[in-house]
């Protein structure tokens, strides 16, 4: 049984990692912290673990084998330094930084230590994503021309930030709205098929403009050194998102839509495109991101998100901002 520390418990998918350490039997939360002491004894309640009010104190404890960090974005960068001149593990939820100084920072620190990281980036580990970068890898497209990804929910229609998770919508504290807190999930997974990033536009606003400061909606162009365009979309304010995924090439074309994956292509047998890839044909992918975390503690060889990629990835959306904010292309932050 390896114990785990919880620092902060803010983001709106603690709720759910509290779900999934619960189920299992390998690893458990001893110790909580979070600067709202009634926040954090509340999740230290419904752990079974001890609520304590100095960081310092359980990261000095040698029983500790492992932290998740779900604070406010703003406080990833100090957090993550304590943890890491303890040599700790470490899960930190997306977005790793606010922008591209505290997120290389971060990894830099990450690096030094040598110790075990891991992100909330769980579209990664989808099956109809491994499809695509497994024929991507076999040069199945051919010459990939275009590529879109968009991620939307209702979650500024519903209300979802109003009250308990406020701070994600106040830019101080997340660095970004809602295009960079699900636009991250998509941007992850277009970098991890297409590689590095040579420029970005994009237009980001404020939607129903509920969250005042704060986009709800955003739009995206990226151009990757490989001469790769792809489009990434945003928001809060879908009723629907029915095609995450679209990929085309001189020799293929794939798209996701209503959770089944399309791939049509002349030099695939039986790829018509028409009817959906059935499911034994389609890779099972890997647990969620933070299951994985949960096994790398654990001691099991897993693949995880490298502190670097996370970062860049930071850089990436910063870049993004930046550009809707000057309507130009904007080049990422390099380390």
């Amino acid at each position: 049984m390896v114990d785990l520390a919880l620092l902060g418990c803010g983001h709106i998918h603690t709720p759910g990692f509290i779900k999934m350490i619960g189920k299992r039997t390998d690893v458990q939360v001893k110790s909580v912290w979070d600067h709202d002491a009634a926040r954090g004894q509340g999740a230290a309640d419904e752990l079974g673990a001890r609520f304590i009010g100095d960081v310092r104190t359980i990261l000095s404890d040698p029983q500790i084998g492992g932290v998740v960090i779900c604070s406010e974005t703003n406080r990833h960068e100090e957090l993550v330094t304590q943890v890491t001149q303890a040599k700790k593990h470490l899960f930190v939820e997306k977005p790793l930084g606010l922008g591209a100084r505290d997120a290389y920072a971060m990894a830099d620190a990450i690096e030094r230590a040598g110790v075990k990281f891991q992100t909330g980036y769980f579209t990664r580990s989808w099956g109809p994503v491994h499809f695509v970068r497994d024929h991507l890898g076999r040069g199945s497209f051919g010459k990939v021309t275009r590529a879109r990804y968009s991620v939307c929910h209702s979650g500024a229609l519903e209300g979802w930030f109003d009250k308990q998770w406020r701070w994600m919508a106040d830019h101080k504290q997340a660095g970004v709205g809602a295009f960079g807190d699900l636009g991250t999930h998509g941007l992850d997974v277009l970098i991890w098929l297409f590689g590095e990033v040579e420029r970005v536009t994009a237009t980001i606003r404020d939607g129903t403009a509920r969250y005042p400061g704060c986009d709800e909606l955003g739009e995206g162009t990226i151009v990757f050194k490989s001469g790769t365009i792809a489009t990434l979309a945003a928001s809060w304010d879908d009723w629907s998102n029915p095609m995450p995924m679209m990929i085309s090439g001189t020799d293929a074309h794939a798209a996701i839509i209503n959770d089944k994956l399309y791939f049509k292509s002349p030099k695939v047998p039986g790829a018509d495109g028409k009817s959906p890839v059935p499911d034994d044909q389609i890779p099972q992918g890997w647990p969620h991101a933070f299951d994985l975390f949960l096994d790398a503690v654990t001691g099991k060889d897993v693949p995880l998100v490298g502190a670097r990629e996370a970062a860049y990835r930071s850089a990436v959306m910063e870049a993004m901002y930046e550009s809707s904010r000057a309507k130009s292309w904007v080049s990422p932050r390099q380390a």
